[in-house]
């Protein structure tokens, strides 16, 4: 485990969580607020790990990690830190299955990977992006005590974005106590 709270365990995607990946990449909310991926079979499932994920843990040692239920152990989601060419600094990114949605696993998630973030790996500033229409995201973003900066014009084809900053860790306690596994 890379990050356990009282109620979430966080940990590497690996191979096997293919078929989660597959259902989480094509709920209609993931292609409306992220976009599509283009994942939609398990060798699809497959090269976005690799690509994505796994090489984000190699190069820059943290990336999206799988959010499971302590107790039943259920995936519920990804959380995690990415780092992308556009933007300057790492930036937090999550999703869920909808129907983990209302419980606050993204807050507690995010939350802790923030902390994580700061107290573990010393990265000074972290920032996330959303769509300005994703008012779910955008609450999360607000609780967890980021600050929206700017709104990022639209490239082509594209929508524009909502940038939230922090940079402080402080502001962002987790609820309850993430904590790096050895």
């Amino acid at each position: 485990m890379i990050i356990e709270t009282k109620r979430l365990a966080m940990r590497e995607l690996t191979m096997d969580d293919r078929p989660f990946i597959v259902s989480l990449l094509n709920q209609s909310s993931f292609l409306q607020f992220i976009g599509d991926k283009g994942v939609r079979n398990l060798e699809d499932a497959r090269n976005y790990l690799n690509n994505g994920p796994i090489a984000s843990y190699q190069k820059y040692g943290f990336g999206l990690w799988l959010v499971v239920d302590r107790v039943s152990n259920e995936r519920l989601g990804m959380c995690g830190l990415l780092k992308r060419d556009t933007l300057e600094h790492p930036d937090l990114g999550y999703a869920f299955l909808e129907s983990a949605w209302g419980k606050g696993y993204a807050l507690e998630a995010a939350k802790a990977s923030l902390t994580y973030g700061f107290k573990n790996l010393n990265i000074p500033m972290i920032v996330a992006i959303t769509q300005p229409d994703n008012e779910a995201s955008i609450r999360v973003l607000e609780r967890c005590g980021m600050s929206f900066e700017k709104t990022i014009p639209p490239q082509p084809g594209d929508v524009a974005l909502s940038l939230y900053v922090m940079n402080n860790p402080g502001n962002c306690a987790p609820d309850h106590g993430p904590q790096a596994s050895p």
